[in-house]
């Protein structure tokens, strides 16, 4: 995956109802390191790192580039938005177009936060590079990110056999934004 080109980073924090995306910031190390070693967080995600590993090896201002979110609630990170480039995407469909991807800690999941905050991105992108599709690929299994992805706008590309399990691939159209 590589950066979205020539966005301007980091834009002003982005506000929502209840949330606030913005860039990571040293105070969400450890809410990282929860989100990455969470076996709940990444049960359709090959598994969860060992969380001494995160310990030694994540930096103590998690990695910031363009695209990737934090999102807080009420002064705490709850999770994290990913907007990238799927150069390297093995699905034709999904190839150089951008990528959506998310994570959320299991206490705030069922609140509607992870619709919110995707929402909120995918307006900032519509902003930042109008007229560009997103694609959004997750186990057909995950039937959480399957209702997210439909919310979103996401419609279904192809199903296609991953990492030992049927894959899903959505494409959001090109959005432009509204004077």
């Amino acid at each position: 995956m590589t950066e979205l080109g020539s966005v301007t980073w980091p834009p002003a924090p982005i506000k929502t109802e209840r949330l606030v995306l913005r860039e990571p910031e040293p105070r969400d190390r450890a809410a990282f390191i929860e989100l990455l070693a969470s076996p709940e967080v990444h049960t359709y995600l090959g598994g969860p790192r060992p969380r001494d590993e995160l310990e030694r090896e994540l930096p103590g201002t998690p990695q910031r580039w363009p695209g990737s979110f934090v999102v807080e609630l009420d002064g705490a990170m709850i999770g994290q938005i990913l907007l990238r480039r799927a150069t390297g995407h093995s699905r034709p469909a999904a190839a150089g177009k951008a990528d959506l991807g998310y994570l959320f800690l299991p206490r705030a999941w069922g609140f509607g936060y992870a619709a919110e905050s995707c929402a909120a991105a995918l307006d900032w992108f519509d902003g930042v590079l109008p007229g560009e599709p997103v694609v959004l690929t997750t186990q057909s299994a995950n039937v959480g990110s399957m209702r997210l992805a439909a919310k979103l706008g996401f419609t279904e590309v192809e199903r296609f056999q991953a990492w030992d399990a049927e894959q899903w691939l959505g494409l959001r159209s090109p959005q432009t934004p509204s004077a």
